[in-house]
């Protein structure tokens, strides 16, 4: 069973910076992209920011020159630094990550359970 645990979210003031975090634990033999989507209310989810597994990055415009995803293989998670947060940017948060449990398997898509992301003016 794998499972993607998020943490870092919460309340912060406009202008100011969050880091999430989002760790997958389980049995997993590798894992390939990871990222970052967000889902306002009223709104569809949305990508915010997803890494290969080699590190190229890719963020969607909402993000791009404020947020950055990094992530350490050695332990299986993947960050989000989100740096001059917008009211704009209030959202649940989710990690999602395309894993392989075994060599013999494919890979299948997860999601995590989202992390509350919560910018006041």
């Amino acid at each position: 069973q794998v499972q993607l645990v998020e943490s870092g979210g919460g309340l912060v003031q406009a202008g100011g910076s969050l880091r999430l975090s989002c760790a997958a634990s389980g049995i997993i033999f590798s894992i390939n992209a990871m990222g970052w989507y967000r889902q306002a209310p009223g709104k569809q989810r949305e990508p915010v920011c997803t890494i290969s597994s080699g590190g190229y990055t890719n963020c969607a415009d909402p993000g791009k020159g404020r947020f950055t995803i990094s992530r350490d293989n050695a332990k299986n998670t993947v960050y989000l630094q989100m740096n001059s947060l917008k009211p704009e940017d209030t959202a649940v948060y989710y990690c999602n990550a395309d894993i392989q449990i075994r060599s013999y398997y494919g890979t299948r898509n997860y999601w995590g359970q989202g992390t509350q992301v919560t910018v006041s003016l």
